[in-house]
């Protein structure tokens, strides 16, 4: 008989038919997935996955199980993934935008006592981002207090936070922009001589180092809560997909149990009876004896990712400290390349956080005073260099504001964001996968050095 145009003996098992199924996948990718050979003038994108046939064997193998929700892969990236970053507990999620949102609910949870974030409470961020980290807070009725950020770090203005603290504030909360981690040492005490909660947003940043006190963490793992994503462009890449990761038991807890449904019950999927005791106990109001897998301890969500998502990831996280490596190289030889050009005088070039080892996920620039950005970009882009600004700019000019802004509620803003605003009128930025090659790096400078002499 056969299976799919494959031969199949009668002796043939099904672990015999899904290897020669998957030999013809790796096949297969090997002949129709090579990346395509550059050649000067082909277009540049900022980001690209970068993967071979371990990942499409993975997703293979996992669609021929057909567990589909989260399963063995799941667990192993889970696994894999938080020994990368030396945490104790990881839970993946369905995108970073979700990893964000679970992040910051498992905030709200009863469970936390005094610590327990609540509407009308405050939370200190950055306007220039992107909108997911913030959109978290408003939606639960966190107020939203804006601090500037510094250019050429990017990053959040940590001479502000006093300014920014009143009795309210419940919640640190900003990203490590384009992969640039924010300073650590300053936000760390700030949160700790107040009692604050940090959440670290690392989509940006995954595989970012910083040293603290003497000692080398990952960013995401300084705070009591880090995210990630890996929608494509981002460091490593399940399609879609996020993660949320802390060192702490109890916000583990609340994390696990806001990504599925808000359920009190930790048994996985397809399992019963972890505890011993399903229709025993007696929660809330309920009968004695409701059955645990439907009690309820919060008003959460379904967060989860799938198990092919997870599959493609755990060939991922195998190949991700090449990424990092190849990232600093191409941010290194980018930046070389610009000073050679002479463009500082048009542009600011980015600069690392002291104390910092980012794994750079762009290379920002802005344009100095005399240099127009809707000049400089257009001509990047119409020689095949693909830009992008930093996300949202000044999030609070947008649409999503407008009804907050007129009525003058819902947010509050330290000082004038000035360097926010410059950002969203001078800056964008290229970027430097670990697909790029040497050659397209220096056509990225050159392209960007005539650009500045328009």
């Amino acid at each position: 008989m056969e299976i799919m145009g494959l031969e199949e003996t009668d002796y043939m098992t099904e672990s015999e038919a899904r290897q020669e199924i998957l030999d013809k996948v790796a096949e297969y990718c090997a002949t129709y997935h090579n990346p395509k050979e550059y050649h000067t003038g082909d277009r540049i994108p900022y980001a690209s996955r970068v993967y071979d046939h371990e990942e499409m064997v993975n997703l293979v193998d996992s669609a021929l199980e057909f567990w589909l929700t989260s399963g063995r892969y799941t667990i192993e990236f889970e696994k894999l993934f938080a020994e990368y970053l030396g945490v104790k507990y990881c839970s993946l999620v369905n995108s970073g935008s979700s990893a964000n949102l679970c992040a910051f609910m498992a905030l709200t949870s009863p469970l936390l006592g005094d610590r327990q974030v609540k509407p009308g409470d405050e939370m200190i961020t950055v306007a220039a981002g992107f909108p997911t980290t913030v959109t978290p807070a408003i939606q639960y009725g966190v107020v939203p207090v804006f601090v500037d950020v510094t250019i050429p770090q990017y990053n959040i203005d940590v001479t502000q936070l006093e300014e920014a603290l009143t009795d309210k504030t419940k919640v640190v909360m900003a990203a490590h922009t384009l992969g640039n981690p924010f300073d650590l040492t300053a936000v760390k005490a700030f949160c700790d001589k107040h009692n604050l909660w940090l959440v670290e947003d690392n989509c940006d940043a995954l595989g970012s180092k910083y040293t603290l006190g003497g000692r080398e963490y990952y960013t995401g793992t300084v705070g009591d809560i880090g995210t990630s994503s890996f929608y494509p462009p981002h460091h490593m890449t399940m399609g879609e997909g996020g993660a949320v990761y802390t060192n702490d038991a109890l916000l583990n807890k609340c994390i696990r149990s806001m990504r599925d449904w808000g359920r009190d019950c930790v048994c996985a999927s397809g399992q019963d009876n972890l505890c011993g005791h399903r229709f025993d106990k007696q929660y809330g109001q309920l009968p004695l004896g409701y059955d645990h897998k439907y009690v309820y301890s919060h008003f959460g969500y379904n967060l989860k990712a799938t198990d092919m998502q997870a599959a493609i990831g755990c060939a991922q996280i195998r190949k991700f400290p090449s990424f990092v490596e190849r990232r600093k190289h191409n941010f290194d030889r980018l930046k070389t390349a610009l000073i050679a050009a002479g463009v500082e005088d048009k542009l600011i070039l980015p600069e690392a956080c002291e104390g910092s080892d980012p794994s750079w996920f762009g290379f920002m620039m802005t344009c100095r005073e005399g240099v127009d950005r809707n000049i400089v970009v257009p001509y990047i882009e119409s020689k095949g260099v693909q830009t992008r600004m930093l996300f949202a700019g000044n999030l609070t000019k947008h649409p999503c504001f407008d009804q907050m802004r007129a009525s003058g509620n819902g947010y509050r803003v330290i000082g004038d964001l000035a360097n926010t605003d410059r950002i969203m009128r001078d800056t964008f930025w290229v970027g430097v996968y670990p697909g790029m090659t040497d050659e397209m790096i220096d056509d990225m400078a050159r392209v960007i050095g005539e650009a500045t002499r328009l």
